[in-house]
């Protein structure tokens, strides 16, 4: 089997990754979907393209959390607007509410939520998780009580792909075990064993479905795998190896950012970009900040997703190209200037720092809709900048011009 460091090379020989656009197939042939069009030669950076049933996406990417079918406090006309190419949503949360009977009315997630645009649906595993006191595991599946009725509830890996399927998401997540931080080794095992069990009769009945000519939802989705291993470096290099045995059309690397040391997120991180196929997306779940997200793409990583964006503009922070603002504290009361000079959503060329801070004061809805505009404009922002970066060959200046801006608070 190829590992990534490898096929990093033989990448290179081919105009560090430049391919024809007649590489680019239908998503679940045997060809590739994606494809590689810029290397940066400082680092792993790349630029790419992965077509899905709803449009073309451009990697690295930011993907704004849609949890419940909704990205918190904005319209998908405003995400639409900002540029959004795909969206994340989570099939625990939409499992629960409003329930699979709506979706089979209304013909899955796209049509729901009128959003035009390529989604993403995690699984639920680190939602379901989270309820430690609410669940039990078993190799069969997962018990658990909503966190919204108490109602006792099951799932398994196959339910969570017939799930989906009806969701009609472009790229569906296979459910995973995902462990706490700090765990020991014995149960990182057994979670990675487990998770990669669920991998392959995930991956199974993903083929029995797409095969079953009633399934006419989305006809062209993509499964990624999910892999796991704690901290622990030699169980990573296994999950990696497990799941590149069961064949996937991406790869996520989940069970980091759970408040593990930052020096063994990225060591993990590196890892398994370095040994997951390199012809392939991979995925970072959960990260991060702007400047974890460009040492990510630094890296090699591709996708990413996070709350951040949303749950600090709510809470009256912004993000700029020169530090995080607190739009709450008094000092911007007065300040008649935008949000960030330059920037071009709608809360900066239409409105003041100091209109901004009287809305969250007065905890008026708009301030909170302004702020996460903002947000979530910054964020795809920088991802095409990054884009722009690697493909002038200078990624590594701008990361590390970015990173020390960003960094400050005022």
């Amino acid at each position: 089997m190829n590992r990534g460091s490898k096929q990093n090379k033989e990448i290179g020989n081919v105009e560090c990754g430049v391919r024809n656009d007649s590489t680019l197939h239908t998503p679940n042939s045997t060809l590739q979907q994606f494809q590689i069009v810029h290397c940066d030669p400082s680092s792993q950076a790349r630029v790419g393209k992965l077509r899905t049933a709803h449009g073309m996406i451009d990697t690295p990417c930011f993907m704004p959390c849609g949890t419940q079918g909704t990205v918190k406090a904005l319209s998908s006309e405003e995400l639409e607007i900002l540029g959004a190419q795909i969206l994340l949503s989570n099939a625990y949360h939409l499992y629960l509410r409003p329930g699979r009977d709506i979706f089979q009315k209304v013909r899955g997630l796209h049509a729901f939520m009128n959003w035009k645009g390529a989604i993403l649906t995690d699984s639920g595993g680190f939602q379901i998780f989270s309820l430690a006191p609410l669940r039990k595991v078993a190799d069969e599946g997962l018990s658990f009580r909503s966190h919204i009725d108490g109602l006792k509830q099951f799932v398994t890996p196959e339910s969570i792909i017939e799930f989906q399927t009806m969701l009609g998401s472009d790229i569906m997540m296979v459910l995973d075990e995902c462990i706490a931080y700090p765990s020991e080794r014995k149960k990182a095992q057994e979670a990675m064993v487990r998770t990669h069990q669920w991998a392959a009769r995930s991956k199974e009945e993903f083929r029995r479905i797409t095969n079953d000519e009633r399934q006419t939802t989305n006809k062209e989705q993509l499964l990624f795998g999910i892999t796991q291993g704690g901290i622990y470096p030699d169980l990573r290099k296994e999950s990696c190896d497990a799941l590149m045995e069961i064949g996937f059309d991406g790869y996520a690397v989940g069970g980091l950012s759970v408040g593990e040391p930052k020096e063994l997120l990225w060591g993990n991180a590196a890892l398994c970009a370095e040994r997951l196929p390199s012809d392939k997306p991979r995925y970072l779940m959960g990260v991060g900040t702007p400047q974890d997200i460009l040492e990510g793409i630094s890296l090699g990583i591709d996708l990413f997703d996070c709350v951040l964006p949303t749950r600090n503009g709510r809470n009256g922070q912004v993000f700029t190209s020169y530090g995080i603002l607190n739009l709450k504290n008094a000092c911007y009361a007065k300040e008649a200037h935008p949000i960030e000079e330059g920037c071009d959503c709608l809360a900066c060329k239409r409105y003041s720092r100091a209109y901004l801070h009287h809305l969250l004061d007065a905890k008026e809805i708009l301030g909170v809709r302004l702020t996460t505009l903002h947000n979530i404009s910054f964020y795809l922002r920088l991802m095409k900048e990054a884009r722009t970066a690697i493909a002038e060959k200078r990624f590594d200046a701008y990361k590390t011009q970015i990173t020390q801006r960003v960094r400050r608070q005022r």
